[in-house]
C-alpha cells in the first residue's frame, strides 16, 4: 500500500499515527432459506504479513477463513478520548468494514480504533461492519498515542438565556397564529 502524502507525518520520537494491520475474514455457512453463507471480519493481525490478499487460511464444513489483506489504521489527535474509551472498555476492538466490489467479492474498506466512528460505519447500507479483537501490539500503539497527545477537557455546561416575561406579556391577544 502506498503511503498517503496528503497528511503530514509526526516528527521523530513521537508515537505512530498510522500503521497497517492484516485483516482475517470468514465465509460462514448459514442455515436460512435466503442466503447460503455470510462474510464477516473475524480478526486483525498486528502487522501485515507477506501473504497475498484473499489467501485461504483454513476450511471446515461450516467456515472458511481468508487473509483479506492489509489496511491502514489512522489515529487522530482530536479522537484521543475515544481511543481511551476503547482501551478501557474491557474488550478493545478494531472496527472493520467490508465493501462489496462485485458478486461475492469484497474489499476491506476501512479499519478504525475509534468506537464512535465504528458505530457510525455500521449505519451504512450494503457494507459489512464488525468489531474484531484488538491485538495487544495495536493496544500498545494506541495507548502510546493516547499518552502522547491526550488533553483532558473540562466539561462546562452551557447556561440558557433566561426567559423575558415582559416579552411574553407584550404579545397582542388574538394574534397568535395569524401572519402580521
Amino acid at each position: 500500500m502506498t503511503p498517503d502524502t496528503t497528511q503530514p507525518t509526526l516528527p521523530q520520537g513521537l508515537p505512530e499515527d498510522r500503521f497497517e494491520v492484516g485483516i482475517i475474514v470468514a465465509r460462514r455457512k448459514l442455515k436460512g432459506p435466503w442466503a447460503s453463507h455470510a462474510w464477516l471480519p473475524v480478526a486483525a493481525l498486528p502487522a501485515a504479513p507477506q501473504t497475498a490478499p484473499w489467501t485461504q487460511l483454513s476450511e471446515s464444513e461450516d467456515e472458511a477463513t481468508f487473509y483479506a489483506g492489509a489496511h491502514e489504521v489512522s489515529l487522530h489527535i482530536a479522537e484521543t478520548a475515544h481511543y481511551r474509551d476503547n482501551l478501557v472498555s474491557g474488550q478493545p476492538s478494531l472496527w472493520v468494514t467490508l465493501h462489496a466490489t462485485g458478486d461475492e467479492t469484497y474489499a476491506v474498506a476501512s479499519v478504525t480504533a475509534d468506537p464512535y466512528e465504528g458505530e457510525s460505519m455500521a449505519e451504512g447500507i450494503g457494507e459489512i461492519v464488525e468489531a474484531v479483537p484488538m491485538p495487544p501490539e495495536v493496544q500498545a500503539k494506541l495507548l502510546a498515542f493516547f499518552e502522547a497527545f491526550h488533553i483532558e477537557r473540562k466539561f462546562e455546561k452551557r447556561k440558557r438565556d433566561r426567559a423575558d416575561p415582559e416579552a411574553l406579556a407584550r404579545r397582542t391577544p388574538g394574534m397568535q397564529g395569524k401572519p402580521e
